[in-house]
């Protein structure tokens, strides 16, 4: 089991896809990509902020194994959030089309509590929040 600490600093969209190798079995299915996970879950945004729920650093942790099944711990940015049930749903939803994907399970954590400065530099400025 492969697990990711989020880390902002890389380019997100600059990785190669990772592709399935050729066995005489047939073609192994391809390992799924963090990036591609990423990519997917910064398509899920807070109806109520105009920033995607990653950049708003509200994805705690991304763990892939490699049968391809994916565990997300997520939290919001409040226990009465209006959103609770819809936006982890969208996740598993999103993460759900990434290739070679299995199961897909979406934990609400709220230790530790989400604050600002878990926001990232770009959701700041889309926010004018600095």
């Amino acid at each position: 089991m492969r697990s990711t600490t989020i880390r902002r600093t890389r380019a997100v969209s600059e990785q190669a896809p990772v592709h399935g190798a050729w066995t005489p079995q047939g073609e192994d299915q391809p390992k799924v990509s963090e990036v591609a996970i990423i990519d997917m879950i910064k398509t899920v945004f807070d109806p109520e902020i105009p920033v995607d729920i990653y950049e708003l650093g509200l994805i705690y942790a991304i763990e892939i194994e490699d049968s391809g099944n994916v565990k997300v711990e997520m939290t919001l940015t409040t226990p009465s959030c209006p959103s609770a049930q819809e936006l982890p749903q969208q996740v598993e939803e999103a993460i759900r089309m990434v290739p070679g994907v299995n199961d897909v399970t979406v934990e609400v954590v709220w230790d530790p509590t989400w604050d600002q400065s878990r926001m990232s530099e770009d959701a700041r400025l889309a926010l004018n929040m600095f």
